[in-house]
């Protein structure tokens, strides 16, 4: 999808060697390289998989938060995520932006994974559906997407070395195969390399998975760029064609590409061909066409109601009911007089899971706000704490002003490493975060001091913690007097991981008094990462449970919100164990042992221990659903909207028995993928190992009947009797109108290689009013029946029987159909 009227061998031909080489890496964090001379502008980038964050990394432009990737996965629903990438598109647009980075279609691999929350499941073929939807309706508003992280970066431990040790197998199976998906079926105009080694060779210089498998195999022709500062060698990068080094300025070009050049280590012709690469992109965002300035233009934060109401729409649709006796749910405003509300989350909503995946949320409706609005005059809602759940103290947000009395947390930059003189810029930022990727428009060393002011009014009178992290040589003060001294160093990359490196100081504060809680901090070379972040934690009420208990014992029903925040899961980082934070568990047991009518609703990105779940009436698994949180939960607490989200990942019911849990992190920089192709649901099931609920789970308010499943022929010679129709007829036994995932298994009976005992191979989200039936028809491909055979270098459906089972989670099989291959069907891509 190249125009015909931008005529691009014309530029490259009136480009030097020297400026096609300062196009093959970024201008700063979010631009690429403009030259004028040819009418080269600038390409503008941004952050990230659920929000178009824009140009600063924290406390930008407002934007829509739509629901994290395991959200929408849960759905089932490729029309619904098609509709959000096409959202996002829009939004994008409005930061001035033409390539959105994203989305993230790692794999879950483990339940610790720090990320999982932001890609979308354990399952490949899953992950590569949701992937190709979003990639279409991105790039229907001429937004490029940009799949990431290529490839086997399934961890944050060691993310900038570590080797991820993989069979040819799995690779091809599990890892690569979302990739490939999304390829196929949707034409990603970009795609980002990971940070680490695979099988030894850093991904971005990988010659197996970037240049044969890939370009050649695959024949992706589309941009290439690497994760930020993920670029390791000049030659081997660019000779394997990873086009774009991010960002910049550049490390490993300019000058260096220049040298590998003149010694014949780089052609200039392989660099030609980057530079073709990225001025296609150009054409397909429509970037030469635009005269907007993405340097000078401001940002815009539009909310749109009609993005409101699809996140909102998208986020219940991902959100899973996993328990719910004696109808617990929905809530009948009829019946119940009182709800008791407890959890932090209630009223401090957890939306969005940390790093990239952040951003500034135009609002977040909290799930007290939800149940009060959806409840009504006439229900009596009481909301308690409870309990606590964070790692470190509360960030300063919106309960502190600058000292000249705004809202927020004042900035102040300094010239070189003096506080003496006057600053030369001043800002306000809606929290107490900075980080130097965030430089003050027109200042372009990074060499500087920055102080951040808070004046905090003490609420009550007792003991405090104060807490800062510090990245590079820096000190927090309160009333003027030095309390804490830091000097901590990251690597790039690590930064967002600096949470486990908070400093604390408790202090004794009297209620109603000011106190101005300042950190100055000292960049003092142009290649240094820097930053901070700091709070306060409040004196605790200790008898909390308690009080959470005896209100509990007084109302109808009691829903407790449990999960982990951003400080849990996060880019930067990985989880420690499956366990909740803080007390969250002795919460949940004492209101459910006061009230037999508990709910439960779950906000994490990834499975968590459930050792509550025998006492408790219902649980929802709300993941982190954007914006529109508490509208979004309350609709299916209060049969608003019928649930109909799914499991796209197992829930265990303990962390040893997971696939790699003697395999992570790794050790002695490599992490072995020893669990091969069975990972996630493939392995559950070839152990026969019980879980706490199974892939593809998930219940409804009403109940669905699948008939007997027919398919359109039951012996297939070569692939042009492919692809075969599966049919299945869904009734709607209940009363309520609702929607139904079904999902196609296939099983190879017989088979030369070890395989799983079946595996997803397609699926169908369908709407089914009450007491109607609707006919559901599924193709299946070659896809569906190959594995891929390292020793003969290839994919093969081979001759044999197979079994094709329908049903409604990976446990629950209604009804099976036969089909047999005559003959082997090999292929490559």
């Amino acid at each position: 999808m190249v125009s015909n009227s931008i005529d691009i061998e014309g530029i490259l031909s009136q480009l030097t060697l020297e400026e096609k080489v300062s196009l093959t890496a970024g201008k700063d964090f979010w631009h690429t390289v403009a030259i004028p001379r040819v009418g080269i502008p600038t390409l503008k980038v941004s952050d990230g998989p659920n929000g178009a964050r824009g140009g600063k990394f924290f406390d930008g432009t407002p934007a829509a938060c739509f629901p994290n990737g395991v959200c929408l996965a849960a759905s089932f629903n490729t029309d619904l995520v098609e509709q959000v990438g096409k959202a996002l598109g829009q939004d994008i647009k409005s930061k001035n932006a033409h390539v959105l980075l994203g989305p993230t279609l790692n794999i879950h691999r483990s339940v610790l994974g720090g990320r999982s929350f932001e890609a979308y499941s354990e399952d490949p073929l899953l992950s590569g559906k949701m992937t190709a939807a979003y990639v279409r309706g991105l790039q229907s508003e001429k937004v490029a997407a940009t799949p990431k992280h290529y490839v086997c970066n399934e961890q944050e431990f060691e993310r900038l070395s570590i080797s991820s040790e993989v069979t040819d197998r799995a690779l091809r199976e599990i890892y690569l195969s979302p990739f490939e998906i999304a390829i196929r079926e949707s034409d990603p105009w970009a795609l980002m390399t990971s940070y680490n080694r695979v099988n030894g060779t850093y991904a971005s210089e990988h010659p197996n998975t970037l240049k044969k498998i890939l370009r050649e195999e695959w024949g992706f022709d589309g941009l290439v760029m690497s994760d930020w500062t993920g670029v390791y060698s000049t030659a081997d990068a660019i000779n394997n064609t990873l086009d774009l080094e991010m960002p910049g300025p550049s490390r490993w070009r300019a000058d260096k590409l220049l040298k590998a050049v003149k010694d014949g280590q780089v052609s200039e012709e392989t660099i030609t061909e980057s530079v073709r690469r990225l001025l296609q992109l150009f054409v397909k965002v429509g970037r030469f066409e635009d005269p907007t300035d993405p340097l000078t233009t401001p940002e815009q934060g539009i909310n749109k109601p009609e993005h409101a109401a699809l996140i909102r729409r998208a986020a219940g649709e991902g959100i899973v009911l996993l328990k719910n006796e004696n109808d617990a749910l929905p809530i009948s405003t009829d019946s119940v007089k009182s709800i008791a509300v407890f959890g932090p989350s209630a009223v401090k909503p957890i939306a969005m899971g940390g790093g990239s995946a952040h951003v500034r949320a135009h609002y977040v409706i909290t799930p007290l706000e939800g149940i009060q609005k959806a409840a009504g005059p006439k229900v009596k809602v009481t909301y308690m704490q409870g309990a606590t759940t964070n790692k470190n103290v509360p960030l300063f947000e919106q309960t502190v002003e600058t000292p000249t009395g705004k809202i927020g947390t004042q900035i102040e930059y300094f010239k070189l490493n003096s506080f003496h003189e006057a600053p030369f810029k001043v800002d306000v930022f809606p929290s107490a975060r900075w980080i130097n990727i965030e430089k003050p428009e027109g200042i372009e060393s990074n060499i500087m001091s920055v102080r951040a002011t808070a004046v905090y009014t003490a609420p009550v009178s007792g003991i405090y913690i104060i807490g800062v992290c510090i990245q590079g040589q820096g000190r927090l003060l309160l009333n003027g007097k030095e309390l804490i001294t830091g000097n901590i160093t990251f690597k790039p990359g690590e930064m967002l991981g600096e949470h486990k490196y908070e400093l604390r100081r408790e202090v004794s504060l009297e209620a109603n008094k000011k106190y101005t809680v300042a950190v100055e901090l000292s960049v003092q070379k142009e290649e240094e990462w820097a930053g901070f972040q700091f709070g306060i934690q409040e004196p605790l009420d200790h008898d909390a449970i308690a009080k959470a208990a005896a209100l509990a014992a007084e109302s109808d029903i009691a829903i407790v919100f449990t999960g982990l925040t951003d400080e849990w899961e996060s880019e930067g980082f990985d989880r420690e164990n499956m366990d909740f934070s803080g007390n969250q568990v002795e919460l949940v047991e004492a209101v459910a042992k006061f009230n037999k009518r508990t709910i439960v609703v779950n906000n994490t990105g990834s499975p968590v221990t459930l050792p509550f779940l025998p006492r408790i009436q219902a649980l929802l698994q709300a993941w982190y659903p954007g914006q529109e949180c508490g509208n979004s939960i309350a609709d299916i607490l209060f049969g608003k909207t019928n649930p109909s989200g799914k499991l796209p990942t197992t829930f265990p019911h303990r962390l040893e028995d997971t696939p790699a849990f003697l395999n992570f992190p790794g050790e002695n920089g490599k992490v072995l993928y020893g669990e091969g192709i069975f990972v996630g649901m493939r392995y559950y099931e070839k152990l026969n190992l019980d879980v706490a609920f199974p892939f593809g789970f998930g219940l409804s308010y009403t109940t669905f009947e699948l008939g007997n499943v027919s398919i359109s022929s039951t012996k297939v010679s070569s692939e042009k009797d492919l692809p075969i129709t599966v049919s299945v007829h869904v009734k709607n036994t209940g009363a309520m109108d609702g929607a139904e995932a079904v999902q196609v298994y296939v099983r190879d009976v017989v088979s030369s290689l070890v395989r799983p005992i079946k595996e997803l191979k397609a699926f169908a989200k369908i709407q089914v009013q009450a007491g109607q039936t609707q006919k559901v028809e599924i193709s299946l491909d070659k896809h569906a029946f190959g594995y891929w055979d390292d020793k003969k270098y290839t994919w093969i459906a081979e001759a044999g029987d197979f079994e094709v089972l329908v049903g409604t989670s990976s446990q629950h099989i209604h009804g099976k159909a036969a089909v047999t291959l005559t003959n082997n069907i090999e292929w490559l891509f």
